[in-house]
C-alpha cells in the first residue's frame, strides 16, 4: 500500500492557485511547490485525532438530526436558487441586459454553494431521514455537476487523513492564492468549465486519471464502485443535454446559463469562504485545532456557506449537522484558538500568513490556544519544518 501512494506524488509536486477548501480537486503531482511535500511515514494507518472532550448527553443531543431543520436549510437553498434564477430569467424578458447580467452575477454567486450542499448531504446529517439527504444530495449533485460518488470516496479520506499526505490528497499544502487566483474564478470561470467536462467525458468513457482515481478512489479491484460514478456522470450529461436541447429549441437560452453553467461564474463569494478552511496552517498534525480554521460569519453567508465556517467544529465531530454546528461552537470555544469575526478580518488573517510563508516557505503558521484548552497533541517531524514547538 505505501508503494501505491507514493508513487502518486513525484518528488517536487505542487499545486497552484490551490481549489476550494475541502472541495479542491485532488493535487498536481507534477506542479512545482516552494517546499517538500512531507510525507507520513507509514501511509495508510489511522490518524489518533484530538478531540475536544465532551459529556455523552451533549454530544448525543448535539448529533440529533431533523427532518425540519433539514428541510428549512436545503429547501431554504433551493429557494434562494429558484429566486435568484427566477429574476434573471424574468429580467432577460423585460429589462435591459445590464440589468439580466447584473441579476446572472447574483445567481451566480449563489448557485456556487451547490457544492456545499452535497458536502452536506452526503454526511448524511442534514436530514433525519436517510433517502431524504440522498434525494437531495443528487439534485444538488446534478444542478452543479458535481459528482456525488467521486465526493463522498474522496471526502472520507479528507476526514480520515486531513493534511496528511499521501492519504489525504484533497487538500495539500501549501495552498497559495494571490489576486490573480481570485479573479480566475470571481467572474467568469472558463477554465473551470474545461477541466468539469473533461472529468465528465472521461468518466462516461469508463476512464479515470492515473493516480489519485485509478490507485486509491476507483481501482480496478472495486468495479462497483466504478460502475456508480459512470453511471451517475453518464445520466447528469444526458440530463443536462437534454436541457440545452430544450433550451435551445424554446429559445430560452437563459436557462443554460442559469443551470448548466450556474456554477462558472460569479464564484468571488464561494472562493472567499471556502478557501478560508486550511490555508496556511499546519500539515501532518493530529489535531484539528492546528490544521483547521474557524471564524464567524453573518448569519445569511452562514446559511448560504451550509455553517462550514465552523470548520474545526465539523472536523471534530462530522457525524453533527451543520445547523447545530455554532451550538458545538459554544461547547468547545475554550479549547480551541480564538476565531476572527467576518470575512475581512479573516482574509487579513490569511494574507499575513501567507506574505510569511512567501519569504520562509519552511515556516507554517502555529496558533496560540487560550490558557482554558488542553495542550496540542504533538506533531509529525518533517525534515522541512522549522524545529518550534508549539505554543500551549
Amino acid at each position: 500500500m505505501p508503494s501505491i501512494f507514493h508513487s502518486l506524488i513525484k518528488d517536487d509536486p505542487g499545486v497552484s492557485c490551490g481549489g476550494v477548501g475541502d472541495l479542491a480537486r485532488p493535487v498536481d503531482p507534477d506542479a512545482e511547490r516552494p517546499r517538500p511535500l512531507a510525507m507520513r511515514p507509514n501511509p495508510g494507518e489511522p490518524v489518533d485525532w484530538y478531540r475536544t472532550p465532551l459529556p455523552r448527553e451533549t454530544l448525543a443531543a448535539l448529533n440529533r438530526r431533523s427532518d425540519a431543520k433539514g428541510a428549512a436549510q436545503t429547501l431554504g437553498f433551493l429557494g434562494l436558487l429558484l429566486l435568484s434564477g427566477g429574476a434573471a430569467w424574468f429580467s432577460s424578458h423585460h429589462y435591459p441586459w445590464p440589468m439580466t447580467l447584473l441579476l446572472l452575477f447574483v445567481h451566480g454567486s449563489f448557485y456556487g454553494f451547490t457544492i456545499n450542499a452535497v458536502h452536506e448531504l452526503s454526511h448524511r446529517s442534514v436530514f433525519r431521514s436517510k433517502w431524504l439527504n440522498d434525494t437531495f444530495v443528487y439534485v444538488f449533485g446534478f444542478l452543479g455537476m458535481h459528482s456525488v460518488v467521486y465526493f463522498r470516496y474522496s471526502h472520507l479520506l479528507h476526514h480520515l487523513y486531513t493534511l496528511h499526505p499521501p492519504d489525504d490528497l484533497e487538500v495539500v499544502l501549501p495552498l497559495e492564492y494571490d489576486f490573480r487566483c481570485f479573479l480566475k474564478t470571481a467572474f467568469i470561470n472558463p477554465r473551470g468549465v474545461r477541466f468539469k467536462l473533461q472529468g465528465l467525458i472521461r468518466w462516461c468513457r469508463g476512464r479515470f486519471a492515473e493516480g489519485y482515481e485509478s490507485d486509491i478512489l476507483f481501482p480496478e479491484t472495486e468495479p462497483k464502485r466504478r460502475q456508480a460514478v459512470i453511471r451517475e456522470t453518464r445520466l447528469y450529461v444526458a440530463g443536462h443535454l437534454l436541457l440545452v436541447l430544450v433550451s435551445l429549441l424554446t429559445g430560452q437560452w437563459i436557462l443554460i446559463l442559469l443551470v448548466t453553467l450556474g456554477t462558472f461564474y460569479g464564484s468571488w463569494l464561494l472562493f472567499l469562504c471556502n478557501n478560508t478552511q486550511h490555508v496556511g496552517l499546519m500539515d501532518n498534525v493530529p489535531d484539528f485545532r492546528l490544521c483547521t480554521r474557524t471564524f464567524l460569519l453573518h448569519p445569511f453567508l452562514r446559511f448560504l456557506y451550509w455553517h462550514m465556517n465552523y470548520h474545526i467544529e465539523h472536523h471534530m465531530y462530522a457525524a453533527v449537522p451543520c445547523y447545530n454546528l455554532r451550538k458545538l461552537h459554544e461547547a468547545i470555544r475554550h479549547d480551541i484558538p480564538p476565531v476572527s469575526d467576518g470575512l475581512v478580518a479573516t482574509w487579513r488573517e490569511i494574507i499575513a500568513i501567507m506574505r510569511r510563508q512567501n519569504e520562509d516557505p519552511t515556516w507554517q503558521h502555529r496558533v496560540t490556544l487560550p490558557a482554558s484548552a488542553n495542550p496540542p497533541r504533538e506533531f509529525l517531524p518533517r525534515p522541512d519544518r522549522k524545529a518550534e514547538p508549539v505554543p500551549a
